[in-house]
């Protein structure tokens, strides 16, 4: 065999071993494993499935749009929570731009949805959300600005979406001030917890939200 004929084998053989190393390595990627939210859960005895993993419960909540929104609406959907108030001159506004990234880089995808709690559900109307979400552009069909009954809400940040680790019945004196971002999967079960003032943070939320979707769409 000529010298030139062996170093095109040794080089088709080199490159197909590169693509090889290449493949295994994309293929790992999407097969990283996001932990399942349950200390707090476990600790405070909340809803939990058959297997012991906890849940996000239930709830009913108006949007921006006067709709009523309830854990239905994110069946078939990953997403993500916040709690904010609309007067808020401290956190909420960094939070809810950061929010804005994570919505403009997975704007109209249908298996993706956010939802942004009101914790001043007094002041914070239907109207007033909806002022507010115009202002960050957001589709009432795909990014929920909420609100509702006080104690509801404050149980959903407290004790589905782990947000807070305060105390407290959702009362006149109760107060939930959180910059948490809480990442939620298909089946209601918490992934993953981020400081939403913090923008590294934000870009492992939104990996992680990419891992979630990868896992799904190669179980189909």
């Amino acid at each position: 065999m000529s010298t030139r004929i062996q170093n095109i084998l040794i080089a088709v053989a080199a490159a197909a071993l590169a693509f090889t190393g290449w493949y295994m390595w994309r293929e790992d990627k999407p097969m990283k494993k996001l932990p399942y939210i349950n200390a707090v859960a476990e600790a405070r005895n909340k809803q939990v499935d058959t297997a012991g993993k906890h849940i996000v419960s239930d709830f009913s909540l108006l949007n921006q749009s006067g709709k009523t929104v309830t854990r239905a609406d994110f069946k078939n959907s990953i997403f993500v929570a916040d709690f904010f108030f609309t007067n808020c001159k401290s956190i909420c506004p960094v939070m809810t731009s950061q929010m804005q990234r994570v919505y403009e880089k997975f704007k109209g995808d249908p298996e993706v949805k956010f939802i942004s709690h009101t914790v001043d559900p007094a002041r914070d109307t239907v109207e007033s959300l909806a002022a507010y979400a115009a202002q960050h552009h957001a589709d009432a069909s795909q990014w929920h600005f909420v609100t509702g009954d006080k104690p509801q809400l404050y149980e959903l940040a407290r004790k589905s979406y782990f947000v807070s680790t305060t105390e407290g019945n959702g009362g006149a004196d109760d107060f939930v001030h959180s910059q948490l971002f809480s990442l939620v999967d298909k089946e209601g079960y918490v992934r993953g917890i981020y400081d939403g003032t913090d923008s590294s943070e934000v870009d492992r939320l939104m990996i992680d939200m990419e891992t979630l979707l990868k896992g799904y769409r190669l179980d189909k």
